[in-house]
Order: structure tokens, then sequence, then C-alpha cells
């Protein structure tokens, strides 16, 4: 269990990265996203969101073409798509380290165990270079569903930082009250939500829907929320197959909320606007206390002797071996990559840079 009383009191500095990747170009995307991670450094941020799944970009063409055409960018995504650990999650955490800055780094992660499952992930990473874990969306929303499987209760954690508990849900999973209550009821203090730029013409407003659910977690949390959306950019057009797709993909809501909303429910920094940039505020985690005074929702402002909430930690394993004893044991290849059960990273093995994120 978290300790939400082990924090400084003084101010810190976070951020939000509103950003667009070099579409489905991992590489290159790793490279902006280290410039990024300094810029935001030199300009004293210690903690650091970026969007969803930015690298190497959202699948786009799951909402705007038929499912029986997404065939060859599933390929070409997969191709593109992160190992963990890797030589990327190694540039990453290098510049973490570099930079004494926690990043919060929204990623497509390949499946260890197989090469028909993908994961919309979220990689936690210290200010001393350290993967501290990654937490995959436990439910990929709409069209999503034919890219992304589904994450398990395992990564629903809070890790301890020097600036208090941090946890990070992916887009959607902000309008799920027991993923954000999950959250909550481990101390968390700051809390990462990320986006992709739903650059769609239709009568949903995410833009509008992204700002009450970034209000809604900090006020009812007494958090702060660092909200980072990926910027649209003309490359996404590539993924459009006929005129009714560029049609859809090429609305005017724009819909971009990429802001740090306050533990009453109050923006801070941000929002943006029709641009890439990065919003920063200064906060101290003592604004998060008087607030609880009036509501905490995970504590003396809720009834467990009438409400009781569980959640399965057990990891997703395509496989259990068992063995005469009759022991279980574990596996080197599981559906948790590289981390330990208990969320912290083990030690990388080396990469073989001909076979991993080739």
């Amino acid at each position: 269990m978290s300790n939400p009383h082990n924090y400084s009191e003084e101010e810190f500095t976070v951020a939000a990265v509103q950003a667009s990747p070099v579409y489905l170009d991992r590489d290159a995307t790793v490279e902006k996203a280290c410039r990024l991670i300094r810029e935001a450094a030199d300009n004293g941020a210690k903690i650091i969101g970026f969007p969803e799944t930015f690298i190497p970009g959202y699948p786009y063409w799951n909402w705007v073409n038929a499912p029986i055409d997404g065939y060859d960018w599933y390929k070409k995504y997969r191709q593109q798509a992160v190992d963990v650990p890797s030589s990327v999650t190694k540039q990453l955490c290098r510049v973490a380290n570099q930079t004494d800055t926690f990043v919060v780094m929204g990623i497509t992660e390949r499946d260890p165990a197989t090469t028909g499952t993908l994961y919309n992930t979220n990689l936690i990473i210290s200010d001393q270079g350290e993967l501290l874990g990654k937490h995959r969306k436990i439910v990929p929303t709409h069209a999503e569903k034919l890219s992304w499987g589904r994450g398990d209760g395992s990564s629903i954690t809070v890790y301890d930082t020097p600036y208090g508990q941090l946890g990070t849900l992916a887009c959607g999973e902000n309008t799920n009250p027991l993923a954000r209550y999950a959250l909550m009821a481990q101390g968390e203090q700051i809390h990462v939500s990320n986006y992709p730029a739903f650059h769609f013409n239709q009568e949903y407003d995410i833009g509008l829907a992204t700002k009450i659910r970034s209000h809604t977690h900090a006020f009812e949390g007494k958090v702060f929320n660092i909200v980072s959306t990926e910027y649209f950019d003309e490359s996404f057009y590539e993924v459009c197959e006929s005129d009714r797709a560029r049609e859809l993909l090429g609305g005017e809501n724009q819909s971009y909320f990429t802001a740090v909303v306050g533990p009453t429910g109050e923006i801070l920094a941000g929002p943006l606007g029709d641009e890439e940039g990065i919003v920063y505020a200064d906060i101290s985690l003592e604004e998060t206390i008087e607030p609880k005074l009036m509501h905490d929702v995970v504590g003396q402002y809720n009834r467990f002797d009438i409400f009781e909430f569980n959640i399965n930690r057990d990891e997703l394993k395509p496989l259990h071996e068992q063995f005469q004893q009759g022991q279980a044991q574990a596996q080197q290849t599981t559906h948790s990559g590289n981390l330990s059960e208990s969320g912290s990273a083990r030690q990388p093995p080396e990469v073989d840079e001909s076979t991993s994120n080739e």
C-alpha cells in the first residue's frame, strides 16, 4: 500500500504535452518524445504526461474505414509497436534519468507471447531511469477493440514518488468510476490521463467529454489531473481510403483539452487550442488536504459497512504450467512482460537489437 503522507510540501512543476507523433514511425517518434521531455525539464517540469499511444500513434483507421480494410494497417501498426522492455524503453528511461523527470508515456505495446495482440499501454518511468510499471487499458473503447486487447487489474496501481502518489488511466478509462475509485483508494494524489486527437466530424464532442472527465476525477479524488491530448497532424489523412473516410476524419471539431486541473476542479494551466505545445503548472500537495475535509470518498465520506469494493490483481497469462510435484512455475514469457507482480521493474535483460523493435 502506498503512503500518501510521504511527500514534500514544496511546490513543483508538472507538464502536459500536446503533440503529434511522427505517425507510424516508432523510432522518429521516440526521438521527438525525448526532445519534448528535455524541453519540459528545461522549463522545470518534474512530472510529464504524454498523449495516449503517442508511440507510434493512434489507430484512426479503425474508426474511418471498414474493419475488413484494416488488416494491412494492423500489420504496419504491429511492426512499429513497442516491446517492453526494449531499446525503446531503455532510451526513454535514459532521458528521464538525464533530465531528473518522471514520465508517463503512451505507447502501443506488442504482446510478448503472440503476434496477434497489441495493448494500449502507459509506461511509468522514474527520475532514476527505472521502468516502474506499465498500465494496459482494461477495455479498449468501441472500434479500438479491432487493434488492442484488454489489460487486467494487476496494473491499476499508484506509484510512490518524491512528489506524491502517481496514477494513470487512458482515455475512456477516465469515465469508469470503479477504475478511478481503485486509484483513489490507493492514495492517488497526482493523476495522468491521456487521449488521442479525436478529429472526427460527428456530434460527439470529445473535447467537452474530456473536460468533464478531467474535472470530475480531480474534484472527486481531490487530486491534480495532468491531461495530455495528441495533436492532429496532416499525415493522419494517410489512413483514409475513401472520400467518406476523409470526410469523417477531417471534421472541424478538433476538441483538444490539454490542461492541468486542480483538486477543487479548477483549471490551473491550459487548455491548449489548435497547436502543439506543453502546458505547465506549479502545484503543492498541501492543496489536496483542505478539500478532503469536505469530501474524502475513500475515508470519512464513505460507508464501508454498506459498500464493498474488490480488485482482482491476477495477471492475464496464456499458459500456466503444472509439474509433477504440483507446483505452478512462473513463466518467463507472460502477459506482464518483464515486470514483477508488484508492478516494480525487474532488471531488463540485454536487448537483441536485431529482433526487438526491428
